[in-house]
């Protein structure tokens, strides 16, 4: 997932977690620290640590926290460093894992020798990623929606989960609720808001800039954004009737309103990883490069998050693509995606290559890939089988979303049928440089802007995806 990386200065969960979980190491009893995401720690005093798996001590979490049963799935035991995050699975031991750290980091990234010499990483209670957002909707403990609105707090401040500029100030707002109780005129002001706007709203819109060039720069943010526009936000929080008397019992209805807020976003509860793209040819001399980028994989579809704009390039379901992984030697991995475009209007498939050169995210999965890109791969097929396993969906269901709770009524802002003009977590495909294939007999060439059958063979199985390639006509131009 992503660290520090075109997160504005907001530390995310690894930059948060770079401590050490086992305090003490004996021959029958060791202290160990698990880490919440509101970076508390639950100390355990544990038998035979070496040999305890994740399941063991996620047992041991929950039962001081008091936590029901659906946190054994809704949480994972993490082991979380600057340079590697690992979803651990249940049999899983994470003292052994540690103890071999190092071997990890010299596999999975390509970080300086002295980095991974002085890396140590910390257990920590995080969510799952595999855990429906179907099934979130249905959990009602105060502590473990508190659990999951601090994780989804910080993904947000950190930038991870891009929002536009109206979202992050509702979500700002729910946080002022959470902080200062119900809305009181006057309480707080604008300039104790100011003081730490860091707190509510992502580093990057909290910055300010002057003169024509920071205007120029703006990335389309409004007036009012900032301490004013919260405040207007902050006042617009609506309350719960009955729940003002006890402050702790009145705030799992705001818990719930930022995570089905944090619904609406596509990628909300992804895997995230690093990698790069090719850049559009620019300029008389057509100069290109690559940019950094995020690929986020959840069990929604995969997203491809400009690291530096802070907005998406490309959102695809999982019915809407193929995919492949290359995998050169002495060569950066390559993740391969194909989807439907058009080209002045014309349909055609496109083709993205995403380059993968450190892996800083590690998933339990049923077999441990070796290249960046080959994980990437294993997740999204990992993802589809999952999705394939659960219920099916209702066509209503899968048009507007995740069901609501039993009993309850849809809450009648997810998933907005209609999104604004240039929101962030719209695609921005003119900002791709892609690739456009056509299959005569035996060869592939590149053409443009056609060509006859896909790519590679990954994809959704047939009958039940939307993706399909584009015939060839009679004529075709050859690039």
């Amino acid at each position: 997932m992503d660290g520090t990386e075109g997160n504005g200065g907001q530390p995310g969960p690894a930059d948060r977690s770079h401590r050490s979980s086992v305090s003490s190491v004996g021959a029958r009893a060791a202290d160990v620290l698990v880490y919440l995401a509101d970076d508390t720690m639950v100390p355990l005093a544990v038998e035979n640590l070496p040999s305890l798996t994740a399941h063991e001590l996620h047992q041991a979490v929950r039962e001081v926290l008091q936590l029901p049963d659906v946190a054994l799935d809704a949480f994972a035991l993490w082991l979380v460093s600057p340079l590697l995050e690992v979803q651990l699975k249940p049999k899983h031991q994470p003292y052994k894992l540690g103890r071999q750290w190092q071997e990890l980091l010299l596999r999975f990234t390509d970080a300086p020798d002295d980095d991974v010499a002085m890396d140590e990483p910390s257990l920590q209670f995080r969510r799952n990623v595999f855990f429906p957002k179907r099934r979130e909707l249905q959990i009602h403990d105060k502590e473990v929606l508190r659990l999951l609105y601090e994780e989804a707090k910080g993904n947000v401040l950190a930038a991870r989960y891009p929002c536009d500029v109206e979202d992050c100030e509702a979500l700002g707002a729910l946080v002022c609720r959470v902080q200062f109780g119900p809305y009181q005129p006057g309480q707080p002001t604008a300039c104790a808001l100011r003081e730490k706007l860091d707190s509510f709203l992502p580093a990057h819109l909290c910055k300010r800039g002057h003169g024509l060039f920071a205007a120029l720069r703006g990335r389309g943010t409004k007036a009012g954004t900032g301490e004013q526009g919260l405040l207007n936000a902050y006042r617009r929080v609506k309350e719960v009737a009955g729940s003002e008397s006890e402050h702790e019992a009145s705030l799992s209805p705001h818990y719930r309103a930022y995570l089905l807020k944090c619904h609406e976003l596509p990628f909300y509860g992804s895997a995230f990883f690093h990698g790069e793209i090719d850049k559009p040819a620019q300029g008389f001399l057509h100069r290109g490069g690559q940019k950094p980028v995020s690929v986020a994989i959840g069990l929604e579809g995969v997203h491809v998050i400009d690291s530096r704009e802070k907005h998406v390039l490309l959102g695809l379901r999982f019915q809407e693509l193929s995919w492949d992984h290359t995998s050169p030697e002495e060569e950066e991995s390559v993740l391969w995606l194909e989807f439907d475009g058009d080209n002045e209007g014309t349909p055609v498939n496109k083709l993205l290559k995403i380059y993968s050169k450190q892996l800083s995210w590690l998933i339990a999965l049923p077999r441990t890939p070796v290249t960046v890109a080959e994980l990437m791969s294993s997740l999204i097929e990992y993802c589809i089988e999952l999705s394939q396993a659960a219920e099916p969906a209702t066509p209503q269901e899968s048009a507007a979303g995740p069901a609501s709770a039993p009993g309850s009524s849809p809450p009648p802002t997810q998933h907005p049928q209609l999104r604004r003009q240039g929101s962030v977590v719209c695609s921005r495909i003119q900002h791709l440089s892609t690739i456009d294939y056509v299959e005569e007999g035996e060869q592939i060439k590149r053409v443009k802007p056609k060509r006859s059958t896909s790519f590679f063979s990954r994809q959704l199985s047939l009958g039940q995806g939307t993706y399909a390639v584009v015939q060839p006509t009679e004529s075709l131009e050859q690039g």
